[in-house]
């Protein structure tokens, strides 16, 4: 049941002030279940994440590690650390660098860890140009020598193509994966930003620019794999 008291301060059930952070920080716990047919249940554990936002990567490594170990030799295959990162939070914040230095380090790797930049090419306020030195948002990886994919956001089947390989070289080879989803962002920062004070030429082009599932739904019917009426029905709010 969705908490709505979480959403009002005043009505904190936690504290008397509230934590003054916004509600998506705080973490979720549930189970997913595998669309394969197996019945299988895969348990998910979203750590709570207050700003500033790189700083969750050792807490999700550690929990990981522990895990791990209390599961013995299969740990790290049954457990699988994910890290959701802004580019220019992994360009810009040194805990992006700290965890990754540590990841092959026999007291702290935990068998691979997949790393998805959401890179919506702005940090907040901060565009690209004048956030980082390097060319990309992830170069700051390379020095593990591993994969890194850059992927266009506007391309599902490449995106989940890409998101496959870097689960079948975690599992194989033990090494962290970055995975660099090309993107943008529709709307603010948080439900209190409006983008269009900072960025005004860039949200009107991301305005007139259908949405992603538009874009591959016209895709799909110019391919002849679905109908219209299929594409209305998906889309279709219960």
């Amino acid at each position: 049941m969705l908490r709505l008291s979480e959403f009002e301060e005043s009505c904190d059930t936690e504290s008397e002030t509230g934590s003054g952070d916004v509600k998506y920080h705080k973490g979720f716990m549930g189970w997913v279940d595998v669309a394969d047919g197996s019945l299988k249940r895969v348990r998910t554990l979203l750590l709570p994440n207050p700003s500033h936002l790189e700083s969750v990567n050792p807490v999700v490594e550690g929990l990981a590690r522990a895990l791990q170990d209390a599961r013995g030799n299969q740990g790290p295959y049954q457990i699988l650390p994910v890290l959701l990162h802004g580019d220019a939070a992994f360009a810009g914040q040194g805990l992006v660098y700290e965890t990754l230095n540590l990841s092959q380090l026999a007291g702290y790797r935990t068998g691979g860890t997949i790393h998805l930049v959401i890179n919506n090419q702005i940090g907040f306020t901060t565009v690209r140009e004048e956030g980082r030195s390097t060319r990309y948002a992830t170069d700051v990886a390379k020095m593990l020598l591993v994969p890194i994919f850059h992927v266009h956001g506007e391309d599902p089947e490449a995106a989940l193509h890409v998101i496959q390989m870097a689960c079948d070289y975690r599992y194989r080879y033990g090494k962290d994966v970055i995975t660099d989803l090309v993107c943008y962002r529709r709307y603010g920062h948080n439900e209190g930003d409006e983008p269009y004070y900072t960025q005004p030429t860039m949200v009107e082009k991301i305005r007139q620019r259908p949405p992603v599932n538009e874009l591959y739904g016209a895709r799909l019917q110019k391919e002849g794999v679905v109908s219209a009426d299929q594409c209305r029905n998906w889309t279709r709010r219960p």
